[in-house]
């Protein structure tokens, strides 16, 4: 029986499993979803068993596709932040509070005066901000865990395991390798965190009772995970210094394959460590929210055989959906720019398009400029890649080969990871 090598991403509005062979080909999928999270203004937040039911549903309906009793190891991805206190027996004691949460804004204050400003564990939403708060307000918790850490838990029967990149916003320090020393500063218990590994280390044997209830091989291996994001990018194939991801959606979301470490706090550039590498990026505003303040996704389609893409409009727009840039310029009041506007809708539209991708490249410019290394390529994934035109357009504006992602699912990249184990 050919081995098959298992992904987990427990995502927003679901959670899906698929299933890969020795050569990465995709052997079976499934999808499940789940309820949205619980909102009470700044508090966000879901009870974590709908996580664990959906990813044992999605596990089952793979199992509909795939003998499961081939699956060699297992990884699971999460949303960036979540996450939730837990017994020692791997109970909640709390809520999952997810990754928007951005109810802790005292202690957010308390991080800012102490922690350094390439810290990711910066933000009223950051995890350590979260951890902090549930700590004064819960009883009977032994340990802090991440949405996948929790999940891996539960099928290995083994806690206090994360991985480089969820922790990285707890505010752990991917260059040394270790917890910081200024979480003493706050009070952070360091009994509560978790040991680190390089995402995609085996860390445990799947729990035998689990394993037969989910018709899983009992050597199954579970694995360290990644975030949902990392987990995307590494999808792509993306792997070599240079290569880059463009995310085209409603904002413009940018990562690059680098050799070092950058961080620029005041942009939102951060770095997650892969291997000996570093993926390193940053989010601007424009994106196609800005689009859609001027037209409609049908007006779009319906123009879009009407561009021409070797034929610039030599208008220069910077299209935001409102005032307010963070990068490449970090700017809350930064205006947009999207005039003068010409008397055809489908150039107004082209130069909208050309307006951002000049921020694509912009970004791309500024990140070479803190460290990056210069771009080989550019690979598109989100609603916005499926427009040859627009793809026409960036490859002119950027200079670089750009095309469009084949596998862009964060399963597909955590069943990678459970292949090929920590990245090099």
């Amino acid at each position: 029986m050919a081995e098959l090598f298992v992904g987990i991403d427990v995502g927003t509005s679901g959670v899906r499993a698929c299933a890969i062979d020795h050569c990465g080909t995709i052997q079976g999928a499934a999808a499940v979803p789940l309820a949205p999270p619980r909102q009470d203004g700044a508090a966000i937040d879901q009870d974590p068993e709908l996580w664990w039911r959906a990813t044992t549903s999605a596990l089952g309906k793979l199992g509909e596709t795939v003998d499961l009793r081939a699956v060699a190891r297992i990884a699971v991805d999460g949303t960036s932040g979540t996450l939730l206190l837990i017994d020692a027996d791997g109970r909640p004691c709390s809520p999952g509070l997810m990754y928007n949460d951005a109810r802790a804004t005292d202690e957010a204050k308390r991080i800012a005066a102490v922690a350094p400003p390439e810290s990711g564990a910066h933000g009223t939403s950051s995890p350590l901000a979260k951890l902090m708060h549930l700590l004064a307000r819960t009883t009977g918790a032994v340990r802090v865990a991440h949405q996948a850490d929790w999940i891996a838990g539960r099928l290995a029967g083994r806690y206090g395991v994360s991985d480089e990149n969820n922790a990285l916003k707890l505010g752990y320090d991917p260059v040394q390798r270790r917890w910081p020393d200024w979480f003493d500063q706050l009070g952070v218990p360091r009994e509560v965190l978790p040991s680190i590994l390089v995402p995609g280390t085996p860390f445990a044997d799947i729990d035998p009772a689990m394993a037969r209830a989910l018709g899983i091989a009992s050597s199954a291996r579970i694995v360290a995970g990644t975030t949902d994001g990392v987990a995307a990018f590494i999808a792509t194939g993306a792997d070599t210094p240079g290569d880059a991801v463009t995310s085209l959606g409603t904002t413009l979301v940018l990562k690059v394959v680098a050799t070092q470490p950058i961080f620029a706090a005041d942009q939102g550039v951060y770095s997650h460590r892969l291997g000996d590498k570093w993926l390193t990026g940053g989010a601007s505003n424009s994106g196609g929210g800005a689009l859609l303040a001027h037209f409609s996704s049908d007006d779009m389609e319906r123009m879009t055989p009407l561009l021409r893409p070797d034929e610039p409009t030599g208008l220069d727009y910077y299209p935001l959906p409102k005032p307010g840039e963070r990068f490449p310029i970090a700017d809350p009041t930064f205006a947009p720019r999207a005039t003068p506007r010409p008397t055809e809708d489908h150039r107004f539209f082209q130069a909208l398009l050309e307006g951002i991708t000049g921020v694509e490249a912009l970004a791309y410019q500024r990140l070479q400029a803190l460290g990056a290394p210069a771009l080989r390529r550019v690979i598109s994934i989100g609603g916005g890649a499926k427009n040859a035109a627009w793809n026409r357009i960036r490859e002119r504006i950027i200079g670089v080969p750009v095309s469009v992602a084949t596998q862009t699912e964060a399963s597909y990249g955590t069943a990678l990871l459970a292949l090929q184990g920590p990245p090099r």
